[in-house]
């Protein structure tokens, strides 16, 4: 398997499912990837297309009936996907790759204080150090004061308990960084402070990052590269430049366009036609079909990976 020399991570032919009573939901189909050193990723389409199911496949915490299946997760050259579950704990999880999660209001367990939270993430992965000093560094570099790690999550407002989220996700300085839905529930002011704060952590700890939304306005700000996700799929992929000025696939231009533009003249608000398809009775062929204005006969069959200037696309219209 041959990769780029400066890959940080690659996802190649990943797949996980779900296996309900119901049948079996394909929640990440095939998908492939490369992000490189102190690249950012961002992951976008729309609610339920796999996004979330996406990232916890790479860090190993899909939860009952969802099971990865196959394919392979290159981190630093090494295949993480082969590890047993005790050697990726104890080798990988939280101190390679770490993650964000999704509702900061939820992810925080309302009867301990932040710092004995914090000090338990350090005291299972046998942290060397001082504690003390480590809590209240990973605080500061968040923007928060060492009191904080005095409190309970009720006492802090939702932009705080999402900064201490984030802190948790550095405190054993991963290389990777997977942010789930981070701005979500925040206000306007809040989102801007969490995407600078990402930007920062960035550019100065080097830290690769994947964030996982649904708005691209936020992925503009933050993102080196972008995949687009549809019904379990990456439809496209590429650099955030390509992605945003020359979109191939009608699911990418589609989503661009109903981004809201502040100097339009246009009172006309886009949206997308339809909804998604069931992912318990995926249609055959292109599962953007029923939806596309380009739809042709062909595009009943399987679309074929169109390679772009700097990523793919899965398309007819290109072969």
């Amino acid at each position: 398997m041959m990769l780029p020399p400066e890959a940080k991570l690659s996802v190649v032919d990943l797949q996980a499912q779900y296996f309900t009573e119901y049948g079996t939901i394909k929640a990440v189909d095939h998908i492939s990837f490369t992000i490189n050193e102190n690249e950012s990723l961002g992951i976008a389409g729309e609610s339920a297309c796999g996004k979330s199911s996406l990232g916890a496949a790479i860090l190993r915490i899909m939860q009952p009936p969802g099971k990865v299946i196959g394919g392979n997760i290159i981190l630093n050259g090494n295949d993480i996907a082969r590890l047993s579950d005790a050697d990726f704990n104890k080798r990988i999880r939280w101190k390679k790759i770490s993650m964000v999660f999704q509702g900061a209001m939820n992810s925080l367990d309302p009867v301990y204080t932040i710092g004995n939270q914090l000090k338990e993430i350090l005291e299972q992965h046998n942290f060397k150090g001082r504690i003390d000093d480590k809590i209240s560094e990973s605080l500061e570099q968040v923007g928060l004061d060492l009191s904080v790690s005095k409190k309970y999550p009720h006492e802090l407002s939702g932009g705080m308990k999402q900064r201490v989220v984030i802190a948790m996700a550095l405190l054993l300085e991963p290389d990777v960084v997977i942010a789930d839905e981070p701005t979500t529930a925040l206000d306007v002011l809040v989102q801007a402070q969490i995407i600078n704060l990402l930007k920062r952590l960035k550019k100065e700890k080097g830290m690769t990052i994947i964030i996982i939304t649904h708005d691209m306005a936020i992925i503009s700000e933050i993102a080196d590269k972008i995949g687009i996700m549809y019904a379990g799929q990456v439809v496209e992929f590429g650099s955030a430049s390509e992605i945003y000025k020359d979109p191939k696939h009608p699911y990418t231009q589609a989503l661009i366009s109903a981004i809201p533009k502040l100097r339009s003249d246009s009172k006309q608000i886009h949206f997308i036609k339809g909804n998604p398809p069931d992912m318990l009775n995926l249609p055959s062929g292109c599962r953007f079909y029923a939806r596309c204005p380009h739809a042709m006969d062909i595009c009943k069959e399987d679309p074929p990976i169109v390679r772009t200037k700097t990523g793919y696309t899965l398309c007819w219209l290109y072969k």
